[in-house]
């Protein structure tokens, strides 16, 4: 069973676009170890993500949930699976080495160039310095680690020459969209910044890939391989099955948007799933009605019940926002992948066809 951890709903940074409120609220250790438990009863290997607020301001909550974690390996013969998201500001060299040795992935909110525009500290400094310094640390220990780009409308500018700075780092593996929530205000220039931005980056990463020093670039990399493999409904969201996150309260909810509300809430780590309400929750369609007529169903985002609640408040209903950009989105990664067809379809094939 793979659980999502809110170690403490605190950070130490106040991102222009972050659509989580900040309370002086912590997992306890009862909770922790509640939900170890839990993550080693269900069926498959059991995962841990931990995640915030911050997850480093409980960085002794992280150590304690693997040795937890290690002790139940050793019950069951279960080998556990853990990821952390990082703001990357409070990481060390004994972490990273302990991260290390458990193999755990890590994703580091980072968005190069553009950092300061805004991810800032709580006091109001940019916080570029001392993140760029952490991924250097952090790139020496893990060099798979994935930078995970959000890009509101005042760091579009910077989003080609971000990615460009990224890999010079050390970064082979990114992920990146677009801002959402209501702290965000989208215009069409500002989405016409982004794709000319994102042209830009095609280029690059059409550049690299041509001359045998690819990068993952979730944007291009995902929407070629979406197209490629067909619709299959594993793909879509799948509330309350895949990765479910558990409060600091130690509720469970079918995912992080719908946390607090009780219509999704699937229970708690000391009594265990609600299976009826999870099986019924997997019953919804996934595929919103007013998308189910359009070309593009099957490869853009609108089964995401996360997205549509966070920007419409309803989980059945995506935004003229979400439908233009991926609408953008899918044509320039389709002329992309065209052209590099044409250039090399055998590395081509190898890349996107595995």
């Amino acid at each position: 069973m793979n659980l999502t951890l809110h170690l403490t709903d605190g950070c130490n940074m106040n991102c222009a676009y972050c659509t989580r409120e900040k309370q002086p609220l912590h997992m306890s250790e009862e909770v922790l170890e509640a939900a170890c438990r839990l993550a080693f009863s269900g069926v498959g290997k059991p995962g841990l993500c931990f995640f915030g607020g911050e997850p480093l301001l409980r960085e002794d909550m992280i150590y304690k949930a693997m040795d937890i974690c290690a002790a139940l390996a050793k019950e069951t013969g279960q080998e556990p699976s853990y990821k952390m998201t990082t703001n990357g500001t409070l990481l060390t060299e004994a972490f990273l080495e302990r991260a290390r040795a458990e193999k755990m992935g890590i994703g580091l909110s980072f968005e190069g160039l553009a950092q300061d525009t805004c991810r800032q500290f709580a006091d109001g400094r940019g916080s570029f310095a001392i993140v760029e310094e952490k991924a250097k640390l952090l790139l020496r220990y893990l060099p798979g680690t994935h930078a995970m780009m959000t890009i509101a409308p005042q760091a579009a500018p910077q989003y080609a020459a971000s990615v460009k700075y990224l890999y010079g780092l050390g970064f082979r593996r990114m992920t990146a969209t677009i801002a959402y929530g209501n702290k965000v205000h989208w215009t069409d220039e500002a989405l016409g910044i982004v794709e000319e931005q994102l042209r830009e980056i095609a280029a690059f990463y059409s550049e690299k890939l041509l001359a045998g020093k690819p990068f993952y670039f979730s944007p291009i990399d995902s929407k070629i391989r979406d197209l490629l493999a067909g619709y299959s409904p594993a793909d879509r969201c799948h509330l309350g099955m895949r990765q479910m996150p558990v409060n600091t309260d130690g509720r469970i909810y079918a995912c992080t948007q719908f946390i607090g509300d009780p219509d999704y809430c699937l229970g708690d780590v000391f009594h265990g799933l609600d299976r009826a309400k999870q099986i019924e929750l997997s019953k919804r369609e996934a595929i919103p009605e007013t998308c189910r007529d359009c070309a593009l169903r099957d490869r853009c985002t609108n089964s995401c019940g996360c997205l549509n609640r966070l920007e419409t408040g309803n989980e059945n209903q995506v935004s003229p926002l979400q439908c233009s950009y991926e609408r953008m989105l899918i044509g320039l990664v389709d002329e992309t992948a065209d052209a590099l067809y044409e250039k090399d379809p055998a590395l081509f094939k190898k890349r996107f066809t595995k």
